[in-house]
C-alpha cells in the first residue's frame, strides 16, 4: 500500500475531481454520473472521476492510497461507493475545484477499481463557519485505487442524507449515449443542448427547456442542488422578477411574496390564475398602461407582465419545478440582463457552482 496524500482538501461547490486529462475544471455532474447507481463518485467520463463531499465550501480531511489489491473496508466509514477507472495517460492527479494538482497518483493506464469513503457528510450542512480562517476540516474522506477489471459502480454502504440525495440524483439521469440513435432521439438530445438532463428535468417541460439556450450548465446545477436550495432559489427568483419589474412594492404582490417566503399558500388573487390576471390588468399600478417608475427600463410594460408567472411557479409543491419555473420567469423578466441575474444566483447560492455564462467559469469543476 502506498499513501499518496494525507491532509486537507479545500472544496468549492461540494466537489473535487481526479483527472488524467489535465482538465482543471473537470466534468459536470450530469455527465460524470450518467448511468450510475451512485452519485458520490462519477466515473462515466473516460479518464476522470467526479467526487462529491457533504461540505459545500471549506476544508475536509482527505487520504489518497494506491493498493496492489482490494484493501479491507474499515467499519468507521459511513458512506462507501466503488467504480471503475482507467487513466488515459500515465499522469493522474487529484484536483480541487479550479485549483492546481493536490497530488499525483502515477497510475499506469490500465483498469483500476476506485473506492471512495466518507464520514460525517451530513455535518457540512451545519458548518456555517467552515470557511473561516483556522476552521477545522468538516468530514473525512478516503480515496483508494487498485488494479481490477472493469465492472459496474455500486453503493457499498449508505448512511448520510447527503449521500442518499446524491445517489437519487444519479439514478434519475439518462444513461450515457452509446451505439446508433434514431433521428428522433438525436433531435431530443440536440434540443437539450447536446446532452440529456435527468428525467425529472425533462418532465418539468417548457420552463426547463427555456433555460437551455440561456445557461445549460445552470440547469444541471439546479437539478443537482438539494431541495432546500431549490426552494430557496425559487423564492429568491420570484422576488427578483418583481423587483426587476418595479412591482415588489405593490401591496397585493408584496403580501404574496411574504407568504411565499413563509411557506404559506399564496393569498388571493394568486389562488386563481384568471383572477390574478384580472387584478393585474385593472390595477392602475400594474396595468400595461401604468407609467414606468423612475430608473429606466425596469418597469417597462412587457417586463411587468412577464414577471407575474414567477410567483405561481415558485409556489409549485415540487422544489425542482418551482426553482426552474421561477428562475426562467425571472430571466424572461430581466430580458437581455439575464446573465447578471444568473451570476447573482450563483453568488447567493454557492451550491450552484461558478459562473458558466459567456465569459465566466464553466460550472462543474
Amino acid at each position: 500500500m502506498r499513501t499518496v496524500y494525507r491532509g486537507e482538501l479545500t472544496v468549492a461547490h461540494g466537489r473535487f475531481h481526479v483527472d488524467s486529462r489535465r482538465e482543471p475544471r473537470g466534468p459536470i455532474p450530469s455527465e460524470a454520473c450518467a448511468g450510475q447507481t451512485n452519485g458520490l463518485c462519477g466515473a462515466a467520463v473516460p479518464g476522470c472521476l467526479f467526487l462529491c463531499t457533504g461540505l459545500s465550501r471549506g476544508r475536509v480531511a482527505l487520504t489518497v492510497e494506491v493498493h496492489g489489491a482490494a484493501p479491507p473496508l474499515e467499519d468507521r466509514w459511513e458512506d462507501v461507493v466503488e467504480a471503475s477507472f482507467r487513466p488515459l495517460t500515465a499522469s493522474t492527479a487529484v484536483l480541487p475545484c479550479d485549483h492546481g494538482a493536490l497530488c499525483e497518483l502515477a497510475l499506469p493506464p490500465a483498469h483500476h477499481r476506485v473506492r471512495y469513503c466518507g464520514r460525517g457528510m451530513d455535518g457540512g450542512a451545519e458548518a456555517a463557519s467552515a470557511t473561516a480562517p483556522g476552521a477545522a476540516p468538516v468530514g473525512q474522506y478516503l480515496l483508494q485505487f487498485w488494479p481490477a477489471p472493469p465492472s459496474a459502480d455500486r453503493v457499498v454502504r449508505q448512511t448520510s442524507r447527503s449521500a442518499a440525495r446524491r445517489h437519487d440524483y444519479a439514478r434519475a439521469l439518462e444513461p450515457p449515449l452509446s451505439g446508433r440513435r434514431t433521428e428522433r432521439e438525436l433531435a431530443e438530445i440536440r434540443s437539450w443542448g447536446g446532452r440529456l438532463p435527468s428525467r425529472r428535468v425533462r418532465e418539468v417541460g417548457a420552463d426547463a427547456r427555456g433555460l437551455v439556450p440561456l445557461d445549460r450548465d445552470l440547469l444541471d446545477a439546479v437539478d443537482a442542488a438539494c431541495p432546500a436550495t431549490q426552494r430557496g432559489l425559487a423564492r429568491w427568483a420570484a422576488r427578483r422578477a418583481f423587483t426587476a419589474a418595479g412591482l415588489d412594492g405593490v401591496d397585493w404582490i408584496a403580501s404574496a411574496l411574504t407568504a411565499l417566503d413563509r411557506g404559506e399558500p399564496l393569498p388571493a388573487p394568486f389562488d386563481d390564475p384568471r383572477r390574478t390576471w384580472d387584478r393585474f390588468f385593472t390595477d392602475d399600478r400594474t396595468a400595461l398602461t401604468a407609467p414606468d417608475p423612475p430608473g429606466g427600463d425596469q418597469g417597462a410594460p412587457l417586463c411587468r407582465a412577464l414577471a407575474l408567472p414567477a410567483l405561481r411557479a415558485a409556489a409549485d409543491p415540487d422544489p425542482l419545478r418551482a426553482a426552474l419555473g421561477a428562475l426562467f420567469a425571472a430571466a424572461v423578466a430581466h430580458g437581455t440582463a439575464y446573465p447578471a441575474l444568473f451570476a447573482e444566483a450563483r453568488r447567493c447560492f454557492p451550491d450552484l457552482g461558478a459562473d458558466s455564462s459567456p465569459g465566466g467559469v464553466r460550472e462543474g469543476g
